[in-house]
């Protein structure tokens, strides 16, 4: 809805701010990245993880010299949807909402910011600008044509009839910065996570070829360093090589592109911010390393089964029981048994941080796993 314009700030920074006020902003900080919170004080959180993304955009930005405010709210904001336990509650929640419109966390992002922070007074959500809501919902690129990888989320198709969001188009450079930031820190802070549990050693890391290159750079400097020190000095030329490959490929795109507005962006037959194809298939190989050996691992495949049970048990005893939820929830409730039950029952859950929904569990079940 339309509001006065901010004496001190541009809308694009009231959106990063507004963001950063958010319950579900705070609430990334007991919500799983790879690691539950438990596990250690040193692993990425989604907070932790969202916060990484936004200086990798920001100095992607600036370079780039496009909105640094925007792409930040767009950086900040792109995992506000997730539920507890990352990719495991998504999977859990979109397997209990087969037969209500699935979840998607892109989708539950949009749903967050226009309709579940309930704070002003004059609105629902956080009333952010066109382009923020618009970076939001095509994080992962255009969600209608070829470029389209999978169905629309029923509630991204309900808002965009409200609000036309361009759906078939990509989003800005912005948004495409943002999206290839959190690309960049996902990356390398689950190197830097996923040897600090012993889940490789430096010299299986040094078999894929990026890797590799950035050990020996760091070994041929620095030859007795060893441990968190050349961990780190391995990452930060990581960081840097994808960072600089970005940016030359995207100024590669740009002069060819020559775009004279926003427009002409979106109307691209391809992403205008990207790797180089070389860069790229360093990722990939760096992906199926990190696939292998710490997302497959045994005991995060074990302890995320056991998270997705407890998703579900969640979900079968609210969707039976209004009573077992907490008071505002349950005077909110729509009428049970309905798919607008089962979207509230889903916003609930979704909502929780990974310490809440044990707390749940172990309030409405015997027995809890420990998830360890």
């Amino acid at each position: 809805m339309p509001e006065s314009p901010s004496a001190t700030r541009s809308p694009y920074q009231r959106d990063r701010d507004r963001i950063l006020h958010a319950t579900a902003f705070r609430r990334l900080n007991y919500k799983t990245q790879v690691f539950i919170y438990h596990e250690g004080d040193h692993y990425r959180s989604r907070l932790t993880h969202s916060l990484e993304v936004a200086q990798i955009a920001r100095s992607l930005a600036r370079t780039l010299r496009v909105d640094e405010e925007l792409t930040e709210a767009l950086a900040l904001a792109h995992d506000l949807g997730h539920p507890p336990f990352g990719h495991a509650g998504e999977r859990s929640l979109d397997a209990a909402m087969a037969g209500a419109g699935g979840f998607d966390h892109n989708a539950q992002s949009l749903r967050v910011v226009t309709e579940l922070e309930k704070k002003y007074a004059s609105f629902d959500g956080l009333n952010l600008t066109w382009e923020t809501l618009e970076g939001l919902v095509k994080h992962g690129g255009p969600l209608l044509g070829p470029k389209a990888t999978k169905p629309i989320p029923e509630s991204v198709l309900a808002y965009s009839a409200k609000q036309d969001l361009e759906l078939a188009t990509h989003p800005s450079l912005e948004a495409q910065s943002a999206s290839l930031a959190d690309d960049i820190a996902y990356n390398n802070h689950d190197v830097d996570d996923g040897f600090r549990a012993g889940f490789f050693t430096f010299a299986e890391l040094g078999e894929v070829p990026i890797a590799g290159r950035a050990l020996a750079e760091v070994r041929s400097a620095y030859p007795a360093l060893g441990g968190p020190r050349l961990l780190h000095e391995a990452n930060r030329r990581l960081i840097t090589a994808m960072i600089e490959d970005a940016i030359a490929e995207t100024s590669r795109r740009l002069e060819a592109l020559a775009p004279q507005a926003a427009t002409d962006v979106r109307h691209a037959p391809d992403a205008v911010v990207a790797f180089s194809d070389a860069m790229q298939g360093d990722l990939d190989a760096l992906r199926a390393f990190l696939a292998a050996r710490v997302y497959r691992h045994e005991r995060i495949t074990r302890i995320m089964g056991e998270a997705e049970g407890v998703v579900a048990d969640l979900f079968r005893r609210y969707s039976l029981d209004t009573g077992a939820l907490p008071p505002e929830w349950r005077e909110q409730a729509p009428e049970r048994a309905t798919r607008a039950y089962a979207r509230h029952v889903c916003d609930f859950i979704a909502g929780m941080t990974d310490r809440y929904a044990l707390a749940e569990h172990r309030r409405l079940f015997d027995a809890t796993p420990d998830l360890r």
